[in-house]
């Protein structure tokens, strides 16, 4: 994912000599010079085999596996731990790399394939502990089916690595081989285990908005950072769940009950003096390797279901498509698991997305429902300020010791770095970690009752993951259920990461359930976890998570469908407990309740085709509350004045040939960059971006205690603010009403007058815009395009983003031009302090449609395979990119018409 990858090198320092291996071993393999036959022999090597027949060990019966024309497998077996093995087997054939990289970074081990570079990120994720807690999942919690499962995907994985040289099972080998010597591990259980806590990972909820809040803090007053982050528009944007409340005598949640006014827990202010300084914290959780995308407003999903009674089937349509950063290959795998005669001991028919790596599906449907997934961003992360000391840390007055552990990192090329891992009883001490995370607790204010600072405070992560949960069982429980009953129970085991699950059977019933362990806060005065806690006061301890029984849910509700785009759950003034106060704003989720609506209205009826452009949907909701001032803005520039006719009669559709989607695009930009983005603190604004600031020094001589400076921002581009997300557009809606405005002040510079009033600043950042897109686009505005601006790359996520120019082009594909946007229900999103490229995307789409199954439809990003030569590799993006979906067969006679290879495997 661009600045969020799945592997490692960022860094290239002390990897010189590997490079140059990796440039002539590339060369080689993409026939470039000499040797060309070679390469193209060695390339081909590693491609699966996909007809004929091969012996499998441990196979205890014949399993075919069926391949459709875009190499998308099916697996027919007569038991299950057959057809687990089989899945490790073809999983293994055309995504082996990726899997290893996967778990070469869960258990924090990225030095033995990548270098010394990666130590510091190997001791951050050892000190979080990932693989230690999959370990502990597998030996203790989880069920004896599960693990024989895992244990006979492990067996398939190995299958296939048996006897196999590693440049014959990814060209990538052949270079990592080469450079270090390196040498394939066989698969165990725990790493597939170990994946679910990296997703759970960049799914933990709002850490950046504390830390971000909290940087605010040392430019702008607290009553500015609330109007930054604005309550969740309510009144606007509807919540998940319109109806519901927890039942006082039964203490379950009852969907039909009429919510009553109550408060969660905590008053939506930061704990009372702390104010951390926190950018250290920031720049250390960057280091580590993001799986799904940048920390921000994009991450999420969209996801809704339509009753029966509305659709042109007469049955439930159901729609999904995860929003994450754009990788090669895919984070998706869509496979079908079919036990040839479904019974008691061979229980899966079903389809869907998987995760390579990991058995199972994930998202999808068997014969009897269909479920997908978005991200319900719950708060499940606090940080903790820990008074440390040579004997431990300070709890009420007492000190308790830590709980310590030595572990070995071993580094490609020899040589080792033992590290020493400290924890309280809130999580391990994260501020041991690297010496600017220090500097969080040498520099965190705190109020007068806490302890001495002495040197300064720890700080320790405490995080739901970081305890062994059931989310794997839950996977197979998913896959086996049969109605609402079922399915409610596999989403309770679904501990981490919280996600929003919505549900539809061939009974013709919907459902939806908000599942997850979520803690129940104290009710410690303004404690709801926006703000670092103080440790050593045990009044801020968790004091449990709120019980399943209570967390939402909806089935069959009067409306007709659900949807879920990662808006609020409920509203939580009518709900006792709190999920967090860090929301998506519901931009997204409230147009696609908008057309659903009007497509019902008056006895209409909704299609598969239908579901299919609603996915595709580009409209910009900030074009349509700003771009009508635009308009009015008096504009002298003929320039500029030609510029601002491409808004006249424009729809607010973001369509990749638009120029108007492209200049108003522009326009929002750097009306966020003149009215917020320079007026934030430099750890929150786009590194290597520099404007002047004045700066009060009342130490300094007289002369200088008010001068101005030059300060150059320091956050990577997709995570800097303000990103543009629909978090912004709540906060420009009311400014928008007000000619004057504190935000609408600008200071101006030696080429641009100072802004005092709102059609100022407008008239400015329209200015802005013109040039940019001249310099970008050229000054023809004919030309212009979204596309142009808005385009897609695909990159490898180890060699394509750190390697030398002629690696990259030989593993990354793109760019494609895109239409959609940030916050738009086709949610290509990008960050408007940063450019223009995508930063997220729908990873896959899918339309279920639910009893007709072989009508369903699917895409995934890129392909099948993650060999970078095979015919597989990207071969869907193309259709993604026009918002085309596949046919989805699943019955065995559509399955057989579909084939194109058939692979026999026997014991």
């Amino acid at each position: 994912m661009p600045s969020n990858t799945t592997a490692p090198p960022t860094k290239k320092k002390g990897r010189r000599a590997r490079l140059i291996v990796l440039v002539l071993v590339l060369a080689l393999v993409g026939g470039i010079g000499y040797g060309g036959y070679w390469g193209v022999d060695t390339v081909r090597g590693s491609f699966p085999q996909t007809t004929g027949t091969l012996k499998l060990d441990k196979l205890s019966g014949p399993v075919e596996v069926k391949r459709d024309a875009y190499g998308v497998p099916q697996i027919y077996a007569d038991n299950e731990a057959d057809l687990f093995r089989a899945q490790g087997y073809v999983q293994a054939q055309d995504r082996f790399y990726e899997m290893d990289v996967r778990r070469h970074l869960t258990a924090g081990r990225l030095s033995e394939m990548f270098g010394k570079s990666q130590v510091d990120t190997d001791a951050f994720l050892r000190t979080l502990g990932w693989r230690r807690v999959a370990q502990e999942e597998y030996d203790k919690v989880l069920s004896p089916e599960t693990k024989k499962n895992l244990q006979a995907y492990a067996e398939g994985v190995n299958a296939y690595l048996k006897d196999r040289d590693p440049s014959d099972i990814s060209v990538e080998y052949a270079a990592l081989t080469l450079a270090n010597d390196y040498s394939i591990e066989p698969w165990t259980p725990v790493d597939s285990v170990a994946w679910l806590k990296a997703m759970a990972w960049d799914l933990r909820g709002n850490m950046q908005e504390e830390i971000d809040r909290s940087l605010m803090a040392s430019r702008l007053k607290p009553s500015e950072i609330a109007e930054l982050y604005p309550d969740y528009p309510y009144a606007l944007h509807q919540p998940i769940v319109g109806k519901g409340a927890v039942d006082k005598i039964t203490g379950k949640f009852d969907p039909k009950a009429e919510p009553r006014d109550t408060t969660g827990t905590g008053d939506g202010t930061a704990t009372q003096g702390i104010q951390s300084q926190l950018s250290a914290l920031s720049d250390s959780l960057d280091e580590i390797p993001a799986l799904l995308g940048p920390s921000g407003s994009g991450i999420g999903s969209n996801s809704w279901v339509v009753s029966g009674d509305y659709t042109t089937s007469g049955k439930p349509l159901l729609a999904n498509d995860p929003h994450l950063a754009p990788m090669l290959p895919s984070l998706w795998y869509q496979m079908g698991l079919h036990c040839r005669t479904v019974s008691a001991t061979c229980g899966y028919d079903v389809a869907g997305y998987t995760f390579s790596g990991m058995p199972g599906v994930v998202i999808g449907h068997n014969n009897d429902i269909a479920w997908g997934f978005t991200n319900l961003g719950a708060d499940v992360t606090d940080l903790y300020l820990e008074k440390v000391g040579t004997d431990g840390y300070v709890v009420d007055g007492k000190t308790k010791p830590f709980t310590t552990r030595d572990e070995v990192i071993k580094v490609a090329g020899g040589g080792s770095r033992t590290i020493t891992i400290r924890s309280t009883e809130h999580g391990p001490l994260v501020s041991d970690r690297s010496t600017e995370l220090e500097k969080v607790g040498r520099s965190a204010p705190v109020g007068n009752a806490a302890p001495d600072r002495g040197t300064g405070y720890g700080v320790s992560l405490r995080w739901t993951a970081l305890q062994p949960g059931k989310s794997m069982d839950a996977v197979f429980e998913l896959n086996r259920a049969k109605d609402f009953k079922s399915f409610r129970a596999a989403a309770k085991d679904f501990e981490v990461p919280s996600q929003n699950l919505i549900y539809a059977d061939t009974e013709g019933n919907i459902g939806y359930q908000a599942p997850g362990k979520i803690p129940v806060r104290s009710d410690a005065k303004g404690y709801d976890g926006t703000m670092p806690a103080p440790g050593w006061d045990s009044k801020y301890d968790w004091k449990g998570y709120i019980p399943f029984a209570e967390l939402p849910y909806e089935y069959n509700p009067k409306r007709g469908y659900i949807v879920t785009a990662n808006q609020a759950v409920i509203d939580e003034k009518k709900y006792p407990h709190l999920l967090t106060r860090d929301w998506g704003y519901g931009s997204r989720s409230q147009r696609i309740n908008d057309l659903i609506e009007s497509k019902t209205k008056d006895g209409g009826k909704i299609s598969p085709d239908d579901m299919q452009t609603l996915q595709m949907d580009n409209r910009s909701e900030i074009a349509t509350l700003l771009n009508p001032l635009l308009l009015k803005v008096d504009i002298a520039d003929p320039q500029v004045r030609e510029a601002q006719k491409l808004l006249e009669g424009w729809d607010y559709k973001q369509e990749p040939d638009s120029a108007a989607a492209a200049y108003f695009n522009a326009v929002w930009r750097n009306v966020l960059k003149l009215a917020f983005g320079n007026k934030l603190p430099k750890e929150l604004r786009v590194k290597g971006e520099c404007i002047n600031v004045r700066v009060s020094d009342t130490t300094g001589p007289v002369d200088e205690q008010n001068k101005l400076v030059t300060e150059c921002g320091q956050r990577d581009p997709d995570s800097a603010q303000p990103d543009g997300g629909d978090r912004w557009y709540e906060v420009v809606r009311p400014l928008l009403k007000q000619e004057k405005s504190h935000w609408w002040k600008t200071p101006g510079d030696r080429l641009n007058a100072p802004t005092e009033t709102r059609d100022q600043l407008l008239a400015q950042a329209m200015k802005d815009a013109r040039w940019e897109l001249t310099a970008k686009l050229g000054k023809d505005i004919s030309t212009w395009s979204w596309g142009r601006l808005h385009q897609l790359n695909l990159n490898n996520q180890t060699l394509g983003t750190a390697g030398p120019d002629v690696v990259r082009s030989l593993l990354n594909r793109g760019p494609w031009n895109v239409g959609g946007g940030e916050a738009a229900v086709n949610a290509t999103g990008w960050n408007a302090a940063g450019g223009y490229e995508v930063t997220w995307v729908p990873s896959m789409r899918m339309v279920v449609n639910v009893g007709d199954w072989d009508k369903s439809r699917w895409i995934n990003l890129s392909g099948a395979s993650g060999h970078a030569f095979n015919s597989h590799y990207t071969d869907q993006t193309d259709k993604w990119v026009k918002g085309e979906l596949l046919d989805w067969v699943y019955g065995q006679a559509a399955v057989e018409a579909a084939t194109k290879d058939t692979l026999k495997l026997e014991p």
